[in-house]
């Protein structure tokens, strides 16, 4: 799989002429309102969905497995991969716009299935793909949250997890009752919140650490190239398992490939296939280039700043390397945590709910969200 969607985000970079070129136009598209476009939500709103279903505990914990476990190097890997990834983003969101329709309700859907069924005449491979799509969100975007939510207020403020469990289960329940333009709006106030709040944590660890910046930039590239000896803070690590690591993080935090993006990509108002398709290659932009890239580098920092830091198990380095913050830093790890983990909830919701469309209409739609607050309450109290 690793193989097949790098390779995928390569092919897809030289066959599209590098459309990372075009990053900067990207982001000024998605804060620039498209008038007299069809759709349902804004291109902001579209991009900060899907911002909010990929933004989470991979891209904290996440990246902190895959140092744990790959070395310095996989920093470098996981970045690489966002930076690839961007090629693969845009695709994904190109079709999705041209192979939309318009659903029971008015509303537009599109996403994977339907560049299958219409571009591709695969509907039966469109059906998989909705079925999977509909299972795997309980995997990615539910219990994984729920019980990392769970975990980190128990351990942090004793928290009973049935409390956590009620309370993020009637928050999730109010908002995806009101479908697309509900989550929209939710994650348009939210997710700019949560990302400056963590990036700004991020940033002054590194202010902390800034005479050790030269070397950690210096050790992360090192390692992606040649084998880790033991010491200096880390266990020896080869190169293969820098990269497995480092690019498997990649390719879970920012999901290009994944055909999850595009189905809330299809609900954007914009004028053409292209300048939705720009818009949501902004968003691995954001999700790994950038914030997985500063917390591997706080990570990396942490440990050569600190070699007393902990770095064999994922949270509890990154639980180390933010404690370092005076008096706040556990707050800004766990609001980070919670909104991140939160916001995936409400947005593995959304592409969920687009597949059981797909494969019997809008009428099971009430019943799936049902079990899908079910799912989180219980998990929350197992």
């Amino acid at each position: 799989m690793i193989i097949l969607l790098l390779g995928t985000h390569l092919f897809l970079t030289i066959i599209l002429k590098f459309p990372q070129r075009k990053i900067f136009t990207a982001i000024k598209l998605s804060v620039t309102r498209d008038k007299g476009a069809k759709g349902d939500v804004s291109q902001f709103g579209a991009l900060v969905t899907s911002l909010a279903a990929t933004i989470g505990t991979g891209n904290i914990i996440g990246v902190a497995t895959a140092v744990s476990l790959g070395g310095p190097g996989a920093v470098f890997w996981c970045w690489i991969t966002g930076v690839f990834g961007i090629a693969t983003k845009y695709g994904e969101g190109l079709l999705a716009v041209k192979y939309r329709v318009k659903g029971e309700n008015g509303e537009m859907i599109g996403g994977p299935m339907y560049a299958l069924e219409r571009g591709l005449n695969m509907k039966w491979l469109a059906v998989l793909f909705c079925i999977f799509t509909a299972l795997a969100a309980f995997g990615i975007g539910n219990s994984v949250q729920a019980n990392s939510i769970s975990m980190l207020l128990k351990e942090t403020w004793e928290i009973p997890p049935y409390i956590t469990g009620i309370v993020i289960s009637l928050g999730v329940a109010l908002v995806i009752f009101f479908g697309i333009k509900g989550i929209a709006r939710v994650c348009t106030a939210f997710v700019p919140f949560m990302a400056v709040f963590y990036v700004a944590g991020c940033l002054f660890i590194l202010y902390m650490n800034a005479s050790y910046l030269g070397e950690t930039i210096t050790l992360i590239l090192t390692s992606a190239f040649t084998p880790q000896a033991a010491g200096g803070g880390f266990v020896g690590a080869s190169v293969l398992m820098a990269a497995r690591y480092g690019i498997a993080r990649g390719l879970f935090s920012n999901e290009s490939g994944m055909g999850s993006a595009p189905i809330v990509a299809a609900a954007a108002r914009t004028r053409n296939p292209v300048r939705q398709a720009l818009v949501s290659s902004s968003g691995t932009f954001w999700n790994t280039v950038v914030i997985c890239a500063l917390t591997g580098l706080v990570l990396v920092s942490s440990i050569i700043a600190h070699p007393d830091i902990d770095h064999t198990q994922g949270a509890a380095l990154t639980k180390a390397a933010f404690d370092k913050i005076p008096v706040v830093g556990s707050v800004i790890l766990s609001v980070g945590i919670v909104t991140f983990a939160f916001s995936t909830i409400l947005g593995w919701s959304y592409y969920a709910e687009k597949a059981i469309e797909y494969l019997g209409g809008r009428k099971w739609i009430k019943y799936y969200r049902v079990v899908w607050i079910i799912v989180i309450f219980f998990w929350f109290r197992s």
